[in-house]
């Protein structure tokens, strides 16, 4: 008599595309190892949305947005089979006099928050195998991905922060 497969779904595979999944949530929601976005966004004074730190080309909301669109592009590459990003880098930053007010600023948050949120739905679905390559991702799998997103906002993240507490503008018990 022939053996049963093990349709058992305590398989190796489906264990790691559990561990990675919760890895990936982990430092979506900017834990372990990661800066939590709402600390870094946390109590920042909108006299400095518009400002620059000495040196830095861009304003702490022009830093916002551009987190705010890469990880909208990843989600809606990954999702979105038919998608086009935009142009480099244009596409990616606000025009350099581009400001925001109050309404902007909550915007971005809003917009960033929705985003990372979505992700985290999309790496929780059950029938998702994260570690699976998507044919129309150039056979890059969601977990590739997702630690794009993940290390391009720790990274930018990092410099908001730095720049805060260079313009004085930063309490370390957020962190």
């Amino acid at each position: 008599m022939a053996e049963k497969p093990n349709t058992e779904p305590n398989t190796a595979m489906d264990q790691a595309n559990r561990e990675a999944k919760e890895r990936l949530v982990a430092g979506l929601r900017g834990r372990g190892a990661h800066l939590n976005f709402e600390s870094a966004v946390a109590d920042m004074p909108g006299r400095l949305y518009n400002a620059k730190p000495d040196n830095v080309p861009y304003t702490f909301w022009h830093q916002l947005e551009h987190i705010r669109i890469c990880q909208w592009d990843i989600l809606e590459y990954i999702r979105n089979p038919g998608f086009t990003s935009p142009p480099w880098p244009e596409g990616y930053w606000p025009a350099q006099d581009a400001e925001a007010d109050s309404a902007g600023w909550k915007k971005t948050i809003e917009g960033y928050q929705a985003d990372r949120d979505e992700l985290i739905r999309l790496v929780e679905a059950e029938e998702l195998n994260v570690l699976a390559p998507v044919p129309h991702n150039r056979g890059r799998s969601v977990m590739g991905s997702v630690l794009i997103v993940i290390d391009h906002n720790a990274y930018h993240l990092g410099e908001f922060v730095m720049g805060r507490q260079i313009m004085g503008a930063w309490n370390s018990e957020l962190a």
